[in-house]
C-alpha cells in the first residue's frame, strides 16, 4: 500500500481508518510541531490522539444546541458513551492542578433516544446515547488527557450514528419531555410513505408481525453482505445489505400495515445502517472464543456457536465470561487498573519495561502512582525484588510481552513467583506477541490486548479485550467489582466489523511471522543497519519468549531497527516503499519513526532507557515482495553522505 498522499487515511478512502499517512521523515516532525502544511492536510489520525472529524462535528452540534447560552468562553465538548464515563472525565479534571477554578464551569449533557420516537426495537437495541463534557476552551486539553489515556471516548461510528439522530431531533436530553404524539410527528426526510407512523394497539400488533417477516428477510440478505469481501468497499458496511426486503403487499397485509412496516424499515435503514443487529451478541461471543483460542474457523452467526472448549489457553476452567470486550486496547489497561484499585485498595503499581506511552500515564495519574523500570532488565527485576523483601507493597505489575518498541521480554516465570510470594497482581499486555504465538495467561492475573491491531488487521475498527485468569488469586475480587461496575460500551457496529475482520486471524499470523523473519534477515545482513530488535535474534529476550511460545507459534510481526546515523535513518524511511504512519498490526506493512511520534518532547528521557530517537518500527504485513522492498530501500541509502 505504498504511495499514499500526506494526510490521507490508511487504508485510503476509509472513513474509520486507524492510521494516517506521514510518508516522509519531515512530515512526522511537522506533525509533532503542529505545522500547517501537515496538520491541515490530515483527513484523519490515530484514534485517542486525533479527534475524528465525525466526533468533532457531533461535538460542535451538541455545544450549539445544549451548551450554556451565556458564557465568556468558547466552548468545546468531549464525547463519551455513557453518563458514568463522562463523569469519570469530570472527576479526573478536578484532580488536575492545571484545571484550576474554571473546572466549576464544566457541564455534562446526557442525550438519549427519544422514548416517543418511532424507532423499531432493532434500533433501540443499540442503546444510542451520548454524554458530552462541555468545557471552556482552556480546559479542553485537560479533558483530552482523560480521553486519550482512558480510551473511554466514543467511537467514530457511534458518533456518526448519533449525529444522524440528533439532526432528526431523535436524540434528546435525558431528562427532557418526550416529543409530541407520534400520530402527528414526522419521521424524517424519507419518502412520503415512510413519514406516517401510528402507535394505536392495532397498528402496534401489525408492526410486530411485519417486523417478524422483515427480520427474517434481513438476516437472509445481510449475513452474506457481512461475510464477503471484507477488505474492500466503503467502511460503513452498507453495501449489499438491502436485498431481500418485503415489497408491497405480497404478504397479505393491509395498506396501513404495510406503511407502518415501511416506516419501521426506513428508520432501521436510516439509523440502523442495515446492521445485522440480531447477530451482535453472537458476534461478541465469536470474538471472545477467538481470544480464548478455541474458535479457529469461520462460523455462521445465525446459528448457535459450538460449545466452549474445556482446555482454552491451557486452562481447564477458562470461561467465555472471563473475557471482557472494550472499545480499545488502552481502555482494557485502564479498566484492569481501575478494577484492581477497587478490589485491592490504593497501592502503587509497577510499570516494567519501556512502555506504550499511555500505560505509564494511566498508572501515574489514576491512583497513588507507579514505580517505573524502563529497561525491563534482570537488574531491574533484582532491584524490584529487593523492594519486596524490604516490605514494600504493590497493587499490580504491568508489562508488555514483547515490549514496544524494543521487543524486550520480561521473565514471566520469575515474576509469577514473586507475585505469589509478595501478593501483587500481574497484568500482561500481549498485543505484540498475540495469543497465537505466545500463551502468557497462566503467568498473569489479567491479560489485556488491543484488538485494533493484528486481530483485526484491516485498520478500520477499534477494540480491546481483558481476560481474567480463573485460577488467579484475585479472580473472585475482580469479578465482583466488574459485576458491579463494568459497562459494555463496545458499539455494535464496531463489533460487527471486528468479528468479520478477525475470522482469518490465525492464518494471517503465520504469514506475518514468516515475513518478519525475512525482513530481519535482510536488515541484519546490511552494514548500514546498526541493530535489529526482534525476539528471535535477541540473546536476552529469546529464552523468555521461548518459555511461553506456543507449539506452532512464531516470533511475531513487529520489529524495530536503528541505522548507523540519523541521516541514514531519514533516507531509509523516505525510500521505503511501504505504508507509513502510526499504529501496528495491519495486514499491510506499516513503518513508523516510532520514538519521534510517541516521545517527541521527551526524546532525551527515552534515550536514557536505550531507546534511540531515530529508531524505526516496522509492523509487518502480508505482502509477497517485502524482501525486494527492503533491499531496494537499503540500496537507496548507500550513497547518503552521513558525515557531520
Amino acid at each position: 500500500m505504498p504511495g499514499i498522499e500526506l494526510g490521507e487515511s490508511i487504508p485510503p478512502n476509509t472513513a474509520h481508518a486507524v492510521s494516517v499517512s506521514l510518508p516522509t521523515w519531515r512530515s512526522n516532525v511537522g506533525y509533532e510541531e503542529g505545522e500547517k502544511w501537515v496538520v491541515d492536510s490530515m483527513t484523519t489520525g490515530y484514534p485517542r490522539f486525533f479527534v475524528h472529524k465525525s466526533i468533532e462535528a457531533l461535538a460542535r452540534d451538541i455545544v450549539a444546541r445544549h451548551g450554556p447560552s451565556a458564557t465568556q468562553h468558547d466552548l468545546h465538548a468531549m464525547l463519551f458513551p455513557t453518563p458514568n464515563t463522562a463523569r469519570r472525565c469530570l472527576e479526573f479534571m478536578k484532580t488536575r492542578p492545571e484545571a484550576g477554578p474554571a473546572v466549576d464551569e464544566v457541564q455534562i449533557v446526557d442525550l438519549v433516544l427519544d422514548p416517543a420516537s418511532p424507532a423499531p426495537d432493532a434500533v433501540r437495541a443499540l442503546r444510542p446515547a451520548m454524554s458530552a463534557v462541555i468545557c471552556p476552551e482552556d480546559l479542553y486539553p485537560v479533558a483530552k488527557q482523560y480521553w486519550q489515556h482512558s480510551g473511554d471516548g466514543v467511537s467514530s461510528r457511534r458518533a456518526e450514528f448519533c449525529h444522524r439522530l440528533l439532526k432528526e431531533d431523535l436524540l434528546i436530553l435525558a431528562h427532557s419531555s418526550p416529543r409530541p404524539s407520534q400520530q402527528t410527528q414526522k419521521v424524517g426526510r424519507g419518502p412520503k410513505r415512510y413519514q406516517r407512523f401510528s402507535v394505536d394497539d392495532t397498528v402496534s400488533k401489525a408492526t410486530t408481525a411485519a417486523n417478524g417477516h422483515h427480520q427474517n428477510d434481513h438476516q437472509n440478505g445481510r449475513q452474506g453482505g457481512h461475510t464477503d469481501g471484507h477488505s474492500s468497499g466503503p467502511s460503513n458496511g452498507t453495501n449489499g445489505h438491502t436485498n431481500g426486503h418485503i415489497n408491497g403487499n405480497s404478504n397479505g397485509t393491509t395498506l396501513e400495515e404495510t406503511e407502518v412496516f415501511e416506516s419501521s424499515r426506513f428508520l432501521e435503514e436510516r439509523y440502523g445502517r442495515n446492521l445485522a443487529l440480531s447477530f451482535v451478541e453472537n458476534a461478541k461471543s465469536a470474538i471472545r472464543r477467538r481470544i480464548a483460542g478455541v474458535l479457529t474457523s469461520e462460523v455462521d452467526l445465525t446459528s448457535a456457536l459450538p460449545i466452549m472448549d474445556s482446555n482454552a489457553r491451557g486452562l481447564t476452567n477458562l470461561s467465555e465470561d472471563d473475557i471482557y470486550l472494550v472499545p480499545c486496547g488502552m481502555n482494557a489497561i485502564f479498566t484492569a487498573h481501575q478494577t484492581l484499585l477497587k478490589a485491592r485498595g490504593p497501592l502503587k503499581s509497577v510499570n516494567f519495561g519501556f512502555p506504550y506511552v499511555d500505560t505509564l500515564k494511566i498508572l501515574e495519574k489514576f491512583g497513588p502512582g507507579a514505580i517505573f523500570y524502563g529497561h525491563g532488565s534482570k537488574s531491574d527485576l533484582d532491584e524490584f525484588e529487593s523492594r519486596l523483601d524490604g516490605g514494600e507493597k504493590f497493587l499490580g505489575f504491568f508489562c508488555e510481552f514483547p515490549g514496544n518498541p524494543l521487543l524486550t521480554c520480561p521473565n514471566l516465570g520469575r515474576i509469577r513467583k514473586l507475585a505469589d510470594k509478595h501478593d501483587f497482581a500481574v497484568v500482561v499486555d500481549e498485543t505484540v506477541g498475540t495469543f497465537v504465538n505466545i500463551n502468557v495467561l497462566p503467568f498473569a492475573d489479567v491479560v489485556v490486548s488491543s484488538l485494533t491491531k493484528i486481530f483485526s488487521g484491516d485498520c478500520n475498527v477499534m477494540g480491546g479485550s481483558m481476560v481474567l485468569n480463573p485460577n488467579g488469586r484475585y479472580y473472585g475480587a475482580l469479578q465482583k467489582v466488574l459485576a458491579q461496575d463494568f459497562e459494555d460500551t463496545y458499539w455494535a457496529e464496531d463489533v460487527i466489523f471486528m468479528e468479520r475482520n478477525s475470522r482469518d486471524f490465525r492464518s494471517r499470523i503465520d504469514r506475518v511471522n514468516d515475513n518478519a523473519e525475512t525482513i530481519c534477515r535482510v536488515l541484519n545482513a546490511h552494514p548500514l543497519v546498526r541493530e535489529v530488535y526482534y525476539p528471535k535474534y535477541n540473546a536476552e529476550a529469546r529464552p523468555q519468549y521461548d518459555a511461553v511460545k506456543t507449539a506452532h507459534g512464531g516470533y511475531g510481526g513487529l520489529l524495530s531497527c536503528t541505522l548507523q546515523t540519523k541521516a541514514h535513518a531519514m533516507a531509509f524511511y523516505d525510500a521505503l516503499d511501504t505504508a507509513k504512519g502510526p499504529s501496528l498490526g495491519t495486514n499491510f506493512t506499516l513503518t513508523s519513526p516510532y520514538v519521534l511520534l510517541a516521545h517527541y518532547k521527551e526524546l532525551d528521557w527515552a534515550a536514557t532507557f536505550g531507546v534511540d530517537p531515530d529508531l524505526l518500527r516496522i509492523s509487518v504485513g502480508l505482502e509477497d515482495n517485502l524482501e525486494s522492498i527492503f533491499t531496494a530501500a537499503l540500496k537507496a541509502i548507500e550513497a547518503v553522505d552521513a558525515s557531520p
